[in-house]
Order: C-alpha cells, then structure tokens, then sequence
C-alpha cells in the first residue's frame, strides 16, 4: 500500500505508540485523523502533524461516540482507507485482589473498543479495499502474572483480528495484528513508576520477553506493516519467536523456573497497589472516571 494520500484513523492517538504512528503515517504522506480522550493532547498532535489532519474526540466503548467521530472523518477526507484500532488501557494488580470495575473497564476498552471501532469504521473500509490493525500484544501469547485483565483483553483482541481477517479477505480487506513488547511510553513508565514490583518482575523476564523498544521504533514498524498490509506485527521482531512458542510461558516448566519469583513479587505487588488505592495510572484513572460520568 503507498500510503500517499490514504486516510488513516488511529484510535488511542492522543499519545504514546497511537501519536507516534500518526507522526510516522504523515512523514509518509497519510493523512490522519486522531480519535482519543484528551482533546488538549489530541490538538498538540494535529498541530504538530499540520495541515490536512484532524482530530476528534471520542470513547472507543461508547458505540455512538466513536460512530460520531468515524462520520465525521468521512465527512472531513471523503472516506477511510485505514484504521489502526489503538486504544487501550492497562490496569495493576492480581485477579485476588483486583477492582472488578477496573477489570471490567479494560475488556470493555482493549476489546469492545476494537469491536465498536470496527464496526463503524468497516463500510468505508471495505469500499476502499482498505486494512485494519488491531493493537494487541506480546502479553496474548505471552502472559505473566499481575497482568491478567491486559493479558485477557489482549488475547481476545488477537482473536478477534484472526476472525476478521476471515470475514473480509473476501472483500479486498486485509487484517492485521500487531504485537508489541515492552514500549517506552506513559503506560509502560507509570507501572514503573507506581509499582518497584513491577520493574522487578520485567528485568528477571527471559529474553526477549523483557526487551524495550522506544516508541519511534515501534512508530515505523507500525507503519511498515500497514504498507505491507500485514497479518503480523512484532515489535521487536524477535517477539515473532514467542508467537511461534506461545505455549512456552504458560507452561509447567515456565512456571516452575519463574516461581521463586512469583512467589515473592505477586505479594509484593498486592500491597503495592493496595497502598496505592488505585488499578489504573493517575492519569488513565482520571480518563476512565470520566468517561464512565459521560456514559452514565
């Protein structure tokens, strides 16, 4: 795909890998349109971008929210040749111990939200014979303890791509997941920052499990993959070696050479996030409480 001129969508786009993809999109001549949650953060990127992009607001599990701002991309460009289904949250904590709204929040977004962006993003899609990437990760072949509602979400979103792929191949649409490791981003920092528990746990991950990749490297990456219309995505590439291994770390023999380790940080990591009074950065907790408020 020569991406001159394509109208590209990124859900999640406000910062992190979702902004760096539209900075890498329009160096090659897209043009993009921004859907997210922080309009401040949305119009700095735009800005940056320049002209002919755009932004809107909008919330990946409100249907009628991200059906708005879909119509109002076709009414700005004329159509949507591509759109990378981004959005995603990442909350702390044990399935024990875990807040069952913050759970639940992050199927309703890492999933639902692909769904919802799919569904009203397809008809135009498919007249243009376009691409979708769903942004899962590394964590839906690759789970770890302290991770399961992300892990959950993130498989489910693996799988809802596979499935789609098979229901628009005979369309002209291909469908592509991409799967990224550890990204140097606001999500991945705050963990750090709120959880020592959780630095710890990823430097005595296996390689190449705890590799960290800098978000403009995953930016083109991305974008190289929407060129090729991929089915794939790793960011690093190795993460390709755990695909083909995804029985590995949830097997007997991971879980024995990784129990002394869980065995001491999932209670540390219980503590922390109880002390903390929160499953979600500061900042995704503010998002999230308001865009529950606007739904209500």
């Amino acid at each position: 795909m020569q991406l001159s001129g394509k109208v590209v969508v990124i859900t999640g786009a406000a910062r992190g890998i979702g902004a760096e993809t539209a900075r890498e999109l329009a160096r090659r001549g897209a043009r993009i349109a921004l859907i997210g949650l922080e309009p401040g953060e949305l119009a700095t990127v735009a800005a940056e971008l320049g002209e002919g992009h755009a932004w809107f607001e909008a919330d990946v599990t409100d249907p009628t929210s991200i059906e708005a701002a879909i119509e109002a991309t076709v009414g700005q460009f004329g159509g949507i040749d591509v759109v990378v289904a981004n959005a995603g949250v990442a909350p702390f904590g044990t399935v024990r111990d875990h807040d069952p709204h913050a759970f639940t929040k992050t199927i309703d977004v890492n999933i639902n939200g692909v769904f919802h962006t799919a569904r009203a993003a397809l008809p135009h899609v498919i007249e243009r014979r376009g691409y979708l990437l769903v942004v899962s990760s590394l964590s839906a072949f690759a789970p770890i303890g302290g991770m399961g509602a992300y892990t959950a979400s993130k498989a489910g979103a693996e799988a809802l791509a596979s499935a789609l792929n098979s229901e628009l191949a005979h369309h002209g649409v291909a469908v592509g997941s991409a799967h990224p490791s550890w990204i140097d981003t606001d999500l991945v920092r705050d963990a750090g920052e709120d959880l020592p528990s959780f630095r710890e746990m990823r430097r005595r991950l296996p390689w190449p499990m705890r590799s960290t990749t800098t978000v403009q490297q995953c930016g083109r990456a991305f974008a190289d993959g929407i060129e090729r219309r991929a089915r794939r995505i790793y960011v690093p590439r190795s993460i390709m070696l755990m695909h083909w291994l995804r029985n590995l770390p949830a097997s007997r023999l991971m879980s024995r050479l990784m129990l002394p380790t869980t065995r001491k940080l999932m209670p540390r990591m219980e503590q922390e996030v109880a002390r903390l009074g929160r499953s979600f950065s500061s900042r995704n907790q503010q998002l999230q409480s308001r865009s529950d408020e606007q739904t209500r």
